[in-house]
């Protein structure tokens, strides 16, 4: 097994590396070219990936002249490529990023029109369609509703052979959309309810409030949450407590221990 931590550069090695200054990368990222990953701390972090891609904007202003949107819809064009390049190599494409990219093919937008009318980068959606990663827990859940969808149903949650038992340490999860977050699958196929089993990683967060229609119940195994409602009323929740509350009250969430929470969570239906 590989444990090999992921080669991280900061944002002057970053520029250093692709030929142009820090602050082009800043300008860069304000104009949703490329996102770079972001430290506990806040601390910009480019990948090796991160970094070839900022030659290739370089490169792709430099020598064809193309401004942002042109740079953009390049790239666009190369991540799809990638991605059928991708499917075709190793038999199993991303299932969400597919999922996500036929749904904004049928609603005939851009990358730019969906990233404009959610609120996030056009670079931030690409790489969700292109590797079914790099989103917070929010985010997914606010892709999910622009399209009419949810985020169990991306993720190939419903499945109309599942098996009534599922045995523990035997459970399905997600693709790994966000980072630090597990959730595995309890109870599966068409049901009311969404049955999961949520590992936190320590520091992970839903980055944010969301919100929907049902109910909802969550039970903490191990660890400890903080669990925001309405953005005022904060429950700081340890082994054995519980909550209850209406789905469509905002609410947020973080692990507030320095090792794993586990948590049971149910939605009632399932709209999450």
């Amino acid at each position: 097994m590989n444990n090999t931590a992921p080669v991280r550069y900061k944002v002057a090695e970053a520029a250093r590396l692709a030929g142009v200054s820090a602050s082009t990368l800043r300008l860069w990222e304000s104009q949703g070219l490329v996102i770079p990953f972001r430290s506990e701390t806040g601390h910009r972090q480019y990948s090796v990936d991160d970094v070839a891609r900022l030659k290739r904007i370089s490169w792709l202003r430099a020598e064809r002249g193309l401004n942002p949107a042109a740079i953009r819809e390049a790239l666009e064009g190369e991540d799809l490529q990638d991605a059928g390049a991708d499917a075709t190599d190793t038999g199993a494409p991303s299932e969400i990023g597919r999922r996500l990219r036929a749904l904004r093919h049928a609603s005939g937008k851009t990358l730019d029109q969906v990233a404009a009318d959610i609120g996030t980068t056009a670079s931030t959606l690409s790489t969700l369609e292109r590797t079914s990663q790099g989103v917070s827990f929010k985010t997914l859940h606010d892709i999910a509703s622009y399209y009419g969808t949810t985020a169990s149903r991306l993720s190939g949650e419903e499945r109309s052979e599942a098996s009534e038992l599922v045995r523990s340490g035997e459970w399905r999860a997600w693709p790994a959309t966000t980072t630090g977050v597990t959730v595995q699958l309890l109870a599966e196929g068409p049901a009311m309810m969404d049955c999961h089993r949520f590992v936190l990683a320590a520091g992970a967060t839903s980055e944010g409030a969301y919100s929907h229609d049902g109910e909802e119940f969550l039970h903490v195994l191990s660890g400890r949450l903080e669990l925001v409602l309405d953005c005022d009323q904060f429950f700081d929740l340890g082994p054995g407590d519980s909550l209850y509350f209406e789905s469509r009250r905002d609410h947020s969430w973080r692990n507030r221990h320095d090792g794993e929470t586990v948590l049971l969570w149910i939605n009632t239906p399932p709209t999450f």
